[in-house]
């Protein structure tokens, strides 16, 4: 006599005890976080121990991405300044804390913070927020304290929700505001001596795409 099946439900079951192959919350090495994501297509960054998953990208954040990818790369080329990698690259702050900027640029006085796996620096990172309260914050607050800690010299926080680029400049140790540009206006950079977006250039990439 043949038995029935112990269930017929469709939900699917999960190997969590996978998960116990892995270091706890608070437990992640260097080795253990490029490990899992070397070759990964999904974003992961390290931050004291923990694991931390940035928002996957919407179209509006890729597209305000590359346009800011493009206007970097065009201009660091022309003027032979340095180069910047096709995004996203990962970077250590410090060691145990590992970001993955937007868009970076690494100068030609400082490559010896270039390597294959990661790098240990930068110049210039960007950020474009996502509108989750939880990614403000941590774009607005968490990174502002990272890179900082990590030394680089600009970070720009772009924000499609006010429509608006924040310039921080490093001094002392600690960021400053540069400026604060909105549509109408020009964001400058204060390492970047020429390198200038139009602000409501910007912006425009993103106004067909549906909300």
């Amino acid at each position: 006599m043949s038995s029935a099946p112990l269930s017929n439900s469709s939900t699917p079951e999960f190997a969590w005890d996978v998960a116990t192959l892995f270091p706890e919350q608070g437990s992640w090495t260097e080795a253990a976080y490029l490990d899992l994501t070397d070759g990964s297509n999904k974003r992961v960054e390290l931050v004291d121990g923990r694991l931390e998953f940035p928002a996957m990208p919407t179209e509006v954040h890729q597209a305000l991405v590359g346009f800011l990818y493009h206007a970097l790369l065009t201009f660091a080329a022309a003027h032979g300044v340095g180069i910047v990698p096709f995004p996203p690259l990962r970077v250590r702050i410090k060691p145990g804390k590992i970001r993955e900027p937007d868009v970076l640029f690494l100068s030609n006085e400082n490559l010896h913070h270039r390597s294959n796996r990661l790098w240990t620096g930068a110049d210039l990172v960007m950020e474009v927020v996502s509108p989750d309260p939880k990614d403000r914050l941590r774009d607005y607050e968490e990174k502002q304290t990272d890179y900082a800690q990590g030394d680089i010299s600009e970070y720009w926080i772009v924000d499609p929700v006010a429509q608006a680029v924040v310039v921080l400049r490093l001094d002392a140790g600690r960021y400053v505001e540069h400026g604060r540009f909105a549509i109408g206006e020009t964001a400058t950079s204060r390492r970047l001596d020429g390198f200038v977006i139009d602000v409501t250039e910007l912006f425009a990439v993103t106004k067909d795409i549906p909300q």
